[in-house]
């Protein structure tokens, strides 16, 4: 084998290739995102719960004043059948 011939085919493979340069166009390169409508209606949703708040003044303030007041009365028998029920769902 001779050290010679291998060295000059290597020469011509090394000079037939040609380096590739590629240009990039910054206007011709761009990104683009697409949100679904799925997408959408969850962000609507978020947005609305963000601006619920987190406690329903117009039903707790007569709650707290009929506490304060001593004239909140719970009823035994509603609240009986809705300690039987949160233990049925425990259960089942």
């Amino acid at each position: 084998m001779r050290i010679e011939a291998y060295t000059q085919v290597q020469q011509v493979y090394n000079t037939a290739k040609t380096p590739k340069s590629f240009k990039i166009n910054a206007e011709s390169v761009r990104d683009a995102v697409q949100i679904s409508q799925m997408g959408k209606d969850i962000q609507n949703a978020k947005q609305a719960v963000a601006s619920t708040p987190d406690v329903r003044e117009e039903i707790v303030a007569p709650l707290k004043a009929s506490i304060q007041n001593g004239t909140y009365n719970v009823s035994s028998e509603s609240f009986a059948n809705k300690l039987l029920e949160k233990y049925e769902q425990m259960l089942g």
